[in-house]
């Protein structure tokens, strides 16, 4: 009996140092948590439902949530050879000492690498170090060995960069950074791992035909998650330190969006215009080729409202080639899951309301502002009428624009002179039968008022 008492009264006394212990794990926890919100994720799953085959890789995985995927097991051979061939390369050191600092690296920040994913599966760290180490060391060996060497078949090669820009399938920039140190900055010393991702952004990229080297430059690293939040990050306005009039909308919009604030859907404010219809309003469309950003659209009027030029809406150039989708959706998905601006996710459905068949496609084409690489234009006009389903856009950095151009739209004279434009004035047919009847119009009057002079 005495002995139970004595058993009890320990176990009280240790109760208050289980809970404090406990206490400071739970807080310990939550302010790792707080310092790193999960960045890699599954994508929404209403956006999967829509399109799985978007989020999951075709040829290799990276990371930990697609290594179980037996369609990418192959791969992983070729994945030790291209390590073996990265750590041949830097005759600086020995293979041995430079696997030996990427496993510190890893074990050093191995609890905020494993706070950067939402994990399904329990990996220890003998496993998930080796994981990480060997896809980081792949994805540098794999661009040096492609880009830098040119010793690869860009065939292929165009497959595993579609792969490296999935939301599902991504690693830790901040470790990505950490293994360029010990791997790729032997070699090119004066190089970041920024600007040597370069190659690879340029074929992801979805607008213009190249990423400027001067905005990645100006990227940092600590504002980077992975490779889709790099190329994200090429998107966002580059503003100078007196911004332009026409910089001052989107300046509004350089702060982080607020959780309260209204959700547009589909620019309820107004009513969509397809490219056709705002053609024949009298709308004609340009590239826009801003250098403060990428994404700008802004809209230019004739110097006087009764003017018979038509008014401009400038936009970016958006490239349509076999892994735009993939792409796109993948950065819509990013936007999604992440508090930041909805810079694809609005120019998406400016893009979806402008297209609705493929002589909308056609009409964009022409005006420079579309390139098809990928197919027919009846093709294009499917992929962007599906892509902004089950999205949102919150606070968009268009509205005004599209506010202005819909007022432009439902004035009186646009329509009515755009009208006359494509009765009378759109061939040259036309204009010779206009200035034809025109002629005998005048001589029918001049003859009547002759005839009339002569009964009199």
């Amino acid at each position: 009996m005495e002995n139970r008492d004595l058993e009890l009264g320990v176990m009280e006394n240790m109760i208050p140092e289980r809970v404090k212990l406990f206490l400071d794990r739970v807080e310990k926890e939550h302010n790792l948590n707080e310092q790193i919100t999960p960045s890699i994720r599954r994508a929404p799953r209403t956006l999967r439902v829509l399109s799985s085959w978007s989020f999951s890789p075709r040829v290799v995985s990276i990371g930990p949530l697609h290594r179980d995927n037996k369609k990418v097991k192959a791969f992983e051979r070729q994945k030790a050879t291209y390590l073996t061939n990265l750590m041949n390369h830097i005759t600086s050191s020995t293979p041995g000492v430079i696997m030996n600092s990427c496993m510190e690296k890893v074990y050093a920040s191995m609890k905020k690498i494993k706070a950067c994913y939402v994990l399904t599966k329990k990996y220890d760290d003998v496993e998930f170090a080796e994981m990480m180490v060997m896809d980081a060391c792949f994805i540098l060996g794999f661009i040096h060995q492609t880009f830098k060497l040119k010793s690869a078949d860009m065939f292929h090669a165009e497959d595993v960069v579609c792969d490296l820009v999935l939301l599902e399938n991504q690693i830790p920039f901040f470790f990505l950074e950490e293994i360029f140190k010990c791997t790729i900055a032997k070699l090119m010393p004066n190089t970041s791992l920024v600007v040597f991702m370069h190659p690879v952004l340029s074929i992801l990229n979805l607008f213009n035909s190249d990423v400027d080297l001067n905005i990645l430059k100006n990227i940092s690293v600590d504002d980077t998650h992975h490779i889709l939040s790099l190329l994200h990050e090429c998107y966002k306005p580059q503003f100078s330190s007196k911004p332009q009039k026409n910089e001052i909308i989107l300046k509004e919009f350089s702060s982080k969006p607020q959780k309260n604030e209204i959700i547009l859907k589909e620019f309820s404010i107004t009513k969509p215009h397809s490219a056709v219809d705002l053609d024949k309003a009298g709308v004609k469309f340009k590239p826009n080729r801003s250098p403060t950003w990428v994404l700008g659209m802004k809209m230019e009027f004739p110097c006087f409202l009764w003017s018979w030029c038509k008014c401009t809406l400038r936009m970016p150039i958006f490239y349509v080639t076999d892994f735009t989708e993939v792409t796109l959706r993948n950065l819509l998905a990013y936007e999604e899951l992440r508090q930041t601006h909805d810079y694809i996710t609005s120019y998406a459905f400016v893009i979806n309301m402008l297209v609705n068949t493929q002589d909308d496609v056609a009409k964009l084409v022409d005006s420079e502002v579309l390139v098809n690489v990928m197919g027919s234009n009846e093709e294009v006009a499917k992929m962007i009428n599906k892509i902004c389903k089950e999205l949102a856009v919150v606070n968009s950095l268009y509205r005004q624009q599209w506010k202005t151009l819909d007022e432009y739209y439902n004035s009186y004279w646009p329509k009515h002179i755009g009208w006359m434009r494509r009765t009378y004035f759109s061939s040259p047919w036309n204009i010779i039968a206009l200035i034809v009847g025109s002629i005998i119009f005048a001589l029918t009057i001049v003859q009547a008022i002759f005839t009339i002079g002569d009964e009199k």
